[in-house]
């Protein structure tokens, strides 16, 4: 029996298109919590750049950010993996010389170091995020943990960059950035920590994704199903590939495990 879901939100709670979470998924998640299952988000996106989820706020029983660097559960931060400073070093270093912005993740903020009027007007047609370099200062930022660093990088330079961030491993979910967090953060260990919190067992899991982020979550999860707008690569680990976010995808696959 299904006792927890979990779900990415870019591209499978939320629409690339329309910025919203489809009706069919609201409704779908109403009834999903009136029989009595638990709702996780787990997402790329740090705490602060959550802000589309109004439609199922009430809903939510805890959060997976930062690729699994940061967990809440209710109010409790039930994990926090932070990144050594001598590797935010190296790679705000990396970013100066080779002249690409980075997103510097703290545990309550965060900005664009290095930013240009293009990266904001990119991140906020991609995902509706406006002011992504907030309203702190580096120096600011930098006495927080950091728990997650987003550089704008093609998938060649991560490759030359990250054997010299020793403690960190990196992650991709759309093509023109990567995210790094901390070595051994990622969304399917976030389940897992989330599972033994609760008191339920990670077969108890059914969980959705539809970038190459949500892999391990997909493999962990008793139920892992990939959204139609997924990649191949995603869709060769799943147990089941639904429709598209914008299609129903989550109101059929909850239909057809009998979830709802």
């Amino acid at each position: 029996m299904i006792k927890a879901l979990f779900f990415d939100i870019d591209g499978t709670l939320v629409s690339f298109h329309t910025h919203r979470i489809p009706r069919s998924t609201v409704e779908s998640l109403e009834k999903a919590k009136k029989k009595g299952l638990k709702i996780f988000i787990s997402t790329g996106r740090p705490l602060t750049y959550i802000n589309n989820l109004d439609d199922i706020k009430s809903l939510i029983d805890g959060y997976i950010t930062t690729n699994g660097a940061y967990i809440l559960v209710g109010d409790k931060v039930i994990a926090c993996h932070t990144i050594p400073k001598e590797d935010v070093c190296a790679m705000m270093k990396f970013s100066d010389e080779r002249k690409f912005p980075c997103i510097l993740v703290g545990e309550s903020a965060a900005l664009v170091y290095n930013t240009t009027r293009e990266i904001e007007e990119f991140f906020h047609r991609l995902l509706d995020l406006n002011n992504i370099s907030g309203n702190i200062s580096l120096s600011a930022l930098l006495q927080q943990r950091i728990i997650q660093m987003t550089p704008i990088i093609t998938a060649e330079e991560e490759a030359e960059i990250m054997p010299c961030l020793p403690s960190c491993e990196s992650s991709r979910w759309y093509p023109a950035f990567a995210d790094v967090t901390a070595k051994g953060v990622d969304k399917g260990k976030g389940v897992k920590s989330v599972a033994k919190y609760c008191g339920f067992s990670i077969s108890e899991v059914m969980a959705f994704g539809d970038g190459g982020n949500d892999t391990n979550m997909l493999k962990v999860a008793g139920i892992g199903v990939a959204m139609g707008n997924a990649g191949n690569s995603l869709k060769k680990v799943a147990d089941y590939v639904t429709t598209s976010v914008d299609d129903d995808g989550i109101k059929r696959a909850l239909e057809y495990f009998h979830v709802i």
